[in-house]
């Protein structure tokens, strides 16, 4: 999609312009290779289309974006030490290269790198932008800490899932947007609307995510296989399995899912079941559900349907990646 190319381009060139030079080199270098390797840069974007949705001005939107970025990359880095993940986007990750305390130093500067972005924003403005920032800072850490009790926890209901990756995953898209649509001047009912629209997107795009860690393509993934099934995470392929599996699967489940192992019987035993209950049918049901969830918010936007267009296309685009 041509306009996604040139909202890439933007921010490829931005963070080109900000790169790290300061010193010492052993605490921005590593911050230097993450924000380098890019990914898609996706949180950027939201923020600069909902900013153009609303006629905004796009220079005023782009240190905000790259807030995000930066701010999403520190979430990045702390996630693979928590994970201890050996790769991120087929690279190997900072704490890999550089050890944990540098993976820790360098996601906390990315941070606070992040927030020096906002301190352009006239006061009213700033203000507004920093309550939306720090909100879903601390959302995403309620979102991981509930993640990490999952791997733990007996029991976790679907609902206890959903609020879950709404807090992880969903958070960090809506906001995106949101903080767009501020810095452009849209009404409290719109930014909340496209919010609400960025939110269910979310979802389904970690959702996808859940479903790809098993079903996908490992080279195009950059990650892991199955490597949720190691770390016992209770994504939705579980729950969907122990809801629909026979007693005897169930059993087999919650043995595999109560040892932290790299045996690979434990990946082979958990796929074999994910595939007799036919998860990955269930998941991509939920994925096109909250994706249907997301049209209706954007729908209730008072803008043209060319200016939503985008929107739709971009939704698609992210729930239709290689599996």
């Amino acid at each position: 999609m041509q306009f996604l190319d040139e909202y890439q381009e933007t921010v490829a060139n931005a963070i080109t312009k900000y790169i790290f030079k300061d010193k010492p080199e052993e605490l921005y270098g590593p911050m230097n290779y993450i924000i380098s390797h890019g990914g898609k840069r996706l949180r950027p974007m939201m923020v600069l289309m909902a900013c153009e949705m609303f006629d905004g001005n796009l220079k005023k939107a782009l240190k905000p974006a790259l807030a995000i970025e930066f701010f999403h990359n520190f979430t990045l880095i702390h996630d693979d030490i928590m994970d201890e993940a050996p790769l991120r986007r087929n690279k190997p990750t900072i704490h890999t290269l550089h050890g944990i305390n540098t993976g820790i130093l360098s996601g906390d500067a990315l941070m606070f790198k992040a927030l020096k972005f906002f301190e352009n924003l006239e006061p009213d403005l700033y203000k507004a932008c920093m309550r939306v920032f720090i909100h879903t800072g601390l959302l995403l850490c309620e979102g991981q800490q509930y993640d990490i009790n999952f791997e733990t926890q007996e029991e976790v209901t679907f609902n206890d899932y959903i609020r879950m990756i709404s807090y992880k995953t969903g958070i960090l898209s809506a906001s995106s947007f949101e903080i767009g649509a501020l810095i452009a001047g849209a009404d409290f009912k719109d930014a909340k609307a496209i919010f609400n629209f960025g939110k269910h997107v979310g979802i389904a795009f970690q959702i996808m995510d859940d479903y790809l860690d098993v079903f996908g393509n490992q080279e195009q993934i950059g990650k892991k296989h199955a490597g949720d099934i190691y770390e016992n995470k209770k994504t939705v392929l579980y729950l969907l399995a122990k809801e629909h599996a026979t007693d005897e699967e169930r059993k087999e489940l919650e043995y595999w899912y109560s040892k932290k192992t790299d045996n690979v019987d434990k990946v082979y035993s958990v796929e074999k079941i994910f595939r007799r209950t036919k998860v990955d049918e269930k998941a991509l049901l939920l994925i096109q559900e909250h994706n249907e969830l997301a049209q209706k918010y954007l729908n209730k936007i008072s803008v043209s349907d060319a200016k939503k267009k985008p929107f739709i296309e971009l939704a698609n685009y992210l729930l239709q990646r290689e599996s």
